[in-house]
């Protein structure tokens, strides 16, 4: 048999072993390989079964042979072979082996040391075969090696690897011919100028893969020596180096992996560019820097990976130029601005994922390309429609997921019409309209289909029932409308995941099919808000339910024994509804529930439940009254979250509650609970992150034996009858934010021994007996987060000093918008949904307003109610964040500092009752928020300043004997004109002097050639009065004065008068409740009170859910999942 030279080049271009067999295997040969296959477990085997005496063994499947019948290829990979492979195996008698691939098997043995005996195999491939141990120094001796492949998956079963003795430097140093080489998984444990020193001599390297092999950085110049390399792979290794710019120097480079790498620094430019790159992944490596410059025309890129990674900036519309572009992961880095309009030239896009983003404005069209099969746009700030791309035309498209963004407008009907769509992703947008009949119209494959929290509207769509394959369905938080029977449900009977909650609709759980197949896979059902009135029966055959959630219905009566029997279950929520009692004696329940969440109902008597494996229980807001079980502690053993708050429990707090030495969570609020607080609370503080007791009638002192590692974060002990002292420990608390020990009968000085504290944010020590001065001995202020200060009602003395009130919260106006979205909570179980929310009591003019979230942004200082005396210091003026504002009832001194008018933030300002004198500061008409204030009581003078904000508080805002103006009905005195009198000076921003102006313009008037014709003249007199009216109209405003007309002063002193008459009717009725307690919610940004801080107004702009009104011993906390 004869082949061409040209044949010969052709085969060996292409990579293709030619095996020429001329005749029968050699007998030795035979007896060798079956040898072989009686040492391994071959049951498993397609290839080793067939093997037996009677065939040529050259014709055996994995084995290849010379012209002369020698076995010089054995490829046994895939074959789950079991066994032994020692160094007596006949394996190592194959001597004239040139190719052997043992790879993915079984063979859990140490690394047997015979390959030496291969002198002529140049392709080895023992990847995954399952050797452990040291690799062998004989694989050293295998010089002609072109491939070597001893990688090792670490989650497959098998060995592990090592190169120690040898190390990798011995194991290559005679491997010079090598090509290919693969050490995936292998544990090599070198410094980067040790490996890359050990590779420096493989000079014709082409693929090097040495992912997971504990190397750690940096890449070492020595490196760039290999510039044949074509494929790069370091993933998973702990680089901690920035990535070397000779790396674009490699000609041949084709594929760069380093993911999860530690990079650092800043990617260099010229690798981006590199025209023979195909394939580079860069993800994970969080402190790795770039930015997308301008993308060459002649790039080769078909994967760009940089998930996780730093980068930033703009997508340039250059990115059109990667035409080869058929996978692009962008995820959770910090690109922003626009998608460019260029990703339409993407004809070959297969894969996309820009998720996690900043990206805005409209959606681009991926209409061009037709191979696309996943997007994801999920998690930025896109909006517009999503019509610009032609959805009919993606017929391979099987993921879209465009979540969390502001999209509009409506969703294109033959959207849900592409034949490969599986799953769609539309929630958290502001999509309108209705679906419409999707019957015949959707996808047969979609199996997924969320579009919650939109703006969808109109009818239910019942049509979405027939979609048979759908395992994941979720519509809640839309405004769909409508009656669905739950047998109408049962329809989709792979569903796995169902979410209606919170719409408009009223689901019919009584006639349901009880039947165990009515949902065999269901595994979440959440129906909150559904109008439900009963618990579905058919809830208690559903073998895989995981999660339920039926909060917030008309579910009445008692709950089902059953429900604590379901196996699966996992997560119970049954709040806000109407629930009354267990059915029932429960005991010996099998409950594997970890979340029970039960608050808000009307359960009564005691407290007979606590699953013993739960870690998160919430039974608040209930009208439980007993005492707290004595072994209350024994079914909390593994709960994190514990609260008990708004119900009537009495008695004491059992010890055995500090048994639960996981509790990061205790809120036993609002009860009646009385006796000491256990001294074990305050020990266990290791692990409790959040301890609420307020509103009791605990008694004792508060135990100093807050422990050295203290972890709390919220300390709240407001309105009990506790004594004593502030404990000396609680410095230890160096993670408390919140602290309040307010309205108790605590007897100390101001607690300077907490300045240490550095992350405290709120301190309350309201209506104690705390006493002496707050000037702590030190040079700067301690807590500078500190943004709620309450010491009101005490006997505080003293002046306060200008350089210890150097609070930086309050001295920094933060960007209200996203402010809003950032409140002090306490995270339960960081890694899940479950957080407590920090929840206070401020009081403004004898308003107690109920603080549900504490948003970051709001301050304030109320000291009223003590002894204070001197100036108010300036530094209060460079509190710019400052809302709320309560010196009265004190002994300051002085003039009202104009620094006040720079509190641009203020809402609330109260001077009342102090000896302050002087005037009333011009510079208050710039407090442009302040809806109330109250200046009364103190030893002010003369006019008080002119302005449509000061002018709308009430009189008695301002009572002084010695005030005038408006609104008061005292007259200011005509002062004389040889007075002297000092004018403000004004500066118009329009660059005119206009006090100058109106001077001139004054003599002007009173120039004797007017006088004669008005006297004499009626008809030229109204015209020049007239005229005169809207001259002074205008230039009155540019030196902040007002101007009104005579005819309007009169119209407007008679509505002034009736309607002083109406107001002193409706004081006369409402001075009774004047100091009454007012308990009423107030969350911030969303509820604001008025100008009378009588009624609240609702901002429509911001959400804030409806909570019932509380009652006096309702909970001071909330909690939200």
């Amino acid at each position: 048999m004869r082949i061409s030279l040209f044949s010969w080049l052709i085969l060996i271009s292409f990579g293709i072993s030619v095996v020429l067999v001329s005749g029968q295997c050699q007998s030795d040969q035979r007896q060798l390989l079956l040898g072989l296959k009686s040492s391994f477990n071959s049951t498993s085997s397609v290839k080793l079964v067939n093997w037996n005496q009677t065939a040529d063994c050259c014709s055996w499947d994995g084995v290849s042979c010379d012209a002369i019948g020698r076995v010089i290829g054995l490829d046994l990979s895939n074959q789950l072979i079991s066994g032994a492979i020692d160094n007596s195996s006949s394996l190592f008698r194959l001597q004239y082996l040139q190719r052997l691939n043992l790879a993915y098997n079984r063979i859990i043995f140490a690394f047997p040391s015979g390959f030496d005996k291969f002198a002529n195999v140049s392709y080895l491939n023992l990847s995954n075969a399952g050797f452990k141990g040291q690799i062998p120094a004989e694989i050293s001796r295998m010089t002609r090696l072109v491939t070597l492949d001893l990688s090792a998956d670490l989650h497959l079963r098998g060995g592990y690897l090592k190169l120690e003795k040898p190390n990798l430097e011995m194991l290559v140093r005679n491997l010079t011919r090598l090509r290919f080489l693969h050490l995936d998984g292998v544990n090599i444990s070198a410094r980067g100028i040790e490996w890359c020193q050990a590779l420096s001599s493989l000079t014709n390297l082409q693929v090097l893969s040495m992912s997971n092999c504990n190397l750690s950085g940096p890449i070492e110049f020595s490196f760039s020596k290999l510039r044949t390399l074509s494929v790069i792979r370091f993933d998973n290794n702990n680089l901690s180096a920035p990535l070397p710019k000779f790396v674009a120097d490699f000609r041949n480079l084709t594929s760069l992996h380093l993911s999860t790498t530690g990079l650092i620094g800043r990617l260099p430019e010229e690798i981006l560019h590199a025209t023979t790159l195909q394939t580079l992944d860069l993800s994970n490596n969080k402190l790795l820097k770039g930015s997308f410059q301008i993308f060459p025309l002649n790039a080769s890129l078909q994967t760009l990976v940089l998930s996780d990674t730093n980068f930033g900036g703009q997508v340039p519309e250059s990115i059109g130029n990667l035409g080869q572009l058929k996978r692009i992961e962008l995820a959770r880095c910090n690109f922003s601005g626009p998608i460019p309009e260029s990703m339409l030239k993407l004809t070959e896009l297969v894969y996309l994922d820009f998720s996690s983003n900043n990206f805005s404005g409209p959606m681009p069209s991926f209409s061009s390309s037709r191979n696309l099969t996943q997007l994801n746009l999920a998690f930025n700030q896109l909006n517009g429609t999503i019509h610009s791309t032609e959805w009919s035309g993606l017929s391979k498209v099987a993921s879209v997921d465009l979540r969390k963004n502001k999209l509009t407008g409506t969703i294109p009907p033959n959207f849900f019409g592409i034949p490969s769509l599986q799953k769609i992703f539309l929630s958290q947008n502001q999509f309108n309209g209705s679906l419409g009949d999707l019957h015949g119209k959707a996808s047969l494959l979609l199996d997924t289909l969320d579009l919650s929290s939109n703006k969808l509207q109109g009818q239910f769509p019942m049509s979405v029932f027939e979609l048979q394959g759908l395992k994941i369905l979720t519509l809640s938080s839309n405004n769909f409308s409508g009656f669905i029977q739950w047998t109408d449900i049962q329809k989709l009977r792979n569903l796995s995941n169902l979410d209606l909650s919170y719409n408009n609709l009223s689901i019919d759980a009584s006639a349901t099919n009880s039947a165990m197949s009515s949902f065999p896979n269901i595994t979440t059902l959440k129906l909150a808000s559904c109008n439900l009135t009963k618990v579905p029966a058919f809830l208690k055959t559903q073998p895989k339910l995981n999660h339920l959630d039926l909060s917030k219905n008309q579910i009445s009566g008692e709950i089902p024994n059953w429900i604590w029997e379901i196996k699966s279950l996992a997560y119970l929520n049954l709040s806000l509804n109407f629930l009354t009692k267990f059915e029932g004696p429960l005991q010996n329940t099998t409950s594997s529930l970890i979340v029970v969440d039960l608050h808000g109902n009307q359960l009564q008597g005691k407290l007979s439940l606590l699953p013993s494996y739960a870690t998160y229980l919430d039974y608040s807001n209930n009208n439980f009254s007993s005492v707290l079980p004595a072994e209350i502690g024994d079914f909390l053993q593994v709960a994190y979250f514990f609260s008990l708050s708004g119900n009537n429990f009495h008695g004491s707090i059992p010890k055995s509650i500090c048994n639960s030495s996981y509790l990061q969570l205790l809120d036993v609020s609002n009860n009646s609970l009385s006796g000491p607080i256990p001294q074990c609370l305050t020990q266990m503080s290791v692990s409790l992150g959040v301890l609420n007791l307020r509103r009791n009638n605990l008694s004792g002192v508060i135990f100093n034996t807050f422990p050295v590692d203290c972890g709390l974060r919220t300390l709240d002990l407001n309105r009990n009858s506790l004594k004593g002292k502030v404990p000396k420990s609680l410095a230890n608390c160096k993670m408390l934010e919140v602290l309040d020990l307010g309205n108790n009968q605590i007897n100390d000085k101001f607690p300077c021994h907490l300045k240490n504290i550095s992350l405290l944010r709120v301190l309350v020590l309201r209506a104690n007996k705390f006493n002496g001065n707050i000037h702590c001995l030190e040079k700067k202020s301690p807590w500078p987060r500190l943004q709620i200060v309450d010491l009101a009602s005490n006997s505080f003395s003293g002046r306060l000093h200008q350089t210890w009130l150097t609070w930086e919260a309050m001295q920094t106006v933060e960007d209200e918008a996203l402010s809003k979205l950032k409140h002090l909570r306490f995270e339960v179980l960081q890694l899940n949904q479950f957080y407590y929310q920090d929840a206070i009591t401020v009081t403004v003019k004898g308003l107690e307003l109920e603080l549900l979230k504490i948003l970051t942004i709001f301050t304030s200082i109320d000291i009223s109610c003590n002894n204070f005396e001197g100036p108010i210091p300036e530094v209060i003026g460079t509190f710019k964040a400052l809302y709320v504002l309560n010196f009265s009832y004190n002994a300051f001194t002085g003039s009202i500092p104009p620094f006040l008018g720079n509190l641009s933030q203020l809402e609330s300002l109260d001077l009342s009752s102090n000896n302050l004198d002087g005037e009333i500061p011009f510079q208050l008409v710039n407090l442009n928020f302040l809806s109330f204030l109250n200046v009364s009581n103190n030893k002010l003078v003369g006019r008080i300043p002119m302005s449509t904000q000061l002018q709308s508080f009430s009189e008695a805002s301002f009572e002084n004997t010695g005030l005038c103006g408006l609104p008061l009905n005292v007259q200011c005195a005509i002062v004389p004109s040889q007075a002297p009198h000092t004018v403000p000076e004004f500066r118009s921003t329009d660059g005119f002097d206009w006090l100058f102006i109106f001077i001139g313009l004054g003599f002007g008037v009173g120039a004797a050639a007017f006088f004669a014709p008005l006297i004499f003249w009626k008809r030229a007199s109204k015209w020049v009065d007239d005229n005169v009216d809207k001259i002074l109209e205008v230039i009155f405003p540019k030196v902040g004065l007002t101007y009104t007309r005579p005819d309007d002063a009169k119209v407007e002193a008679n509505e002034n008068l009736e309607e002083e008459n109406r107001e002193n009717d409706d004081e006369d009725e409402e001075s009774k409740g004047n100091h009454e307690e007012f308990r009423g919610r107030y969350c911030v940004f969303c509820s604001k009170l008025d100008k009378t801080r009588k009624k609240a107004i609702h901002d429509l702009s911001c959400t804030c859910y409806d909570s019932p009104s509380l009652s006096p011993s309702s909970t001071s906390s909330s909690f939200y999942p």
